[in-house]
């Protein structure tokens, strides 16, 4: 069964290097741009939280004293909107420059044994930077698009990697705290956004022309366990598992100075 999970996730990172890395991007002088906006919501009832045993560090990692942790992996607002969804243009080849994606995205924290932010967007060839707020250790272990396991034993000790390669990249943490998760976009164009709290997205200064845009949500459903390895103890812990991401699409046609509105509806169905 673990064979085929790890078969299916490697079907699912190549499909993100796909979709990131079809054609290669140009930075051109952009006039007469238009802007696409929308909202991603949700349909029906919205599915309890996703919760996960405080199994280490309770006085760091939930200093409240409760004894579950949130997997952040659905988070819905008070009006229906649907946050940390990846909206993006899929089939784009010129535009504005790489830098203007969010750069907030780029920095990750590791604060009460959670990964802040839950989604990131970092630029291809471009640092992520890291660090940890929490005074016990955590690691990232990283694999996908990049591979790597970096081990955070200092507070606010900042990391750097660079980000090479298009593609999915997920975050764990091997330090015994296996509810840490967290889901990287390493991109090559800038029309890529992160719906807000309110599911809201943006996208401004694009070339006039017909576009298929995407969303993309990491899915909210457990698919089971699966064994790991607290590197500290050296004892087995078992780390929650995910099922695959989930993508919606639809076609958008951008006129020059003007306003385009895409809404997305997700949902169970």
């Amino acid at each position: 069964m673990r064979k085929i999970i790890r078969f299916g996730f490697l079907f699912v990172v190549l499909a993100a290097v796909s979709f990131v890395a079809a054609q290669e991007y140009r930075v051109i002088s952009v006039t007469d741009g238009g802007t696409i906006s929308g909202t991603v919501s949700w349909s029906g009832p919205a599915p309890h939280e996703l919760e996960f045993p405080v199994t280490k560090d309770p006085q760091i990692c939930e200093p409240g004293g409760k004894k579950t942790t949130s997997l952040e992996r659905l988070i819905v607002g008070p009006d229906g909107g649907v946050a940390n969804t990846i909206v993006y243009l899929k089939n784009i080849s010129a535009g504005k420059p790489l830098n203007e994606l969010p750069a907030q995205r780029r920095h990750l924290d590791q604060r009460h044994c959670h990964y802040i932010p839950h989604i990131l967007l970092v630029p291809a060839g471009s640092e992520l930077s890291m660090q940890s707020s929490d005074a016990t250790l955590h690691t990232i272990h990283v694999d996908g698009a990049a591979s790597f396991n970096l081990p955070f034993p200092f507070t606010n000790q900042v990391s750097t990697r660079t980000m090479s390669t298009p593609g999915l990249v997920n975050l764990r943490c091997n330090g015994g705290h296996v509810w840490m998760n967290a889901e990287m976009m390493v991109v090559s164009h800038p029309y890529y956004a992160v719906t807000d709290e309110s599911g809201h997205y943006e996208f401004t200064n694009v070339p006039p022309g017909t576009y298929q845009i995407v969303a993309w949500h990491e899915g909210w459903t457990l698919a089971g366990k699966e064994q790991a390895y607290d590197v500290l103890t050296e004892k087995a812990v078992q780390r929650p598992l995910f099922t695959e991401p989930k993508t919606w699409e639809k076609s958008v046609r951008v006129n020059a100075n003007a306003g385009s509105t895409v809404n997305f509806v997700i949902g169970n169905k």
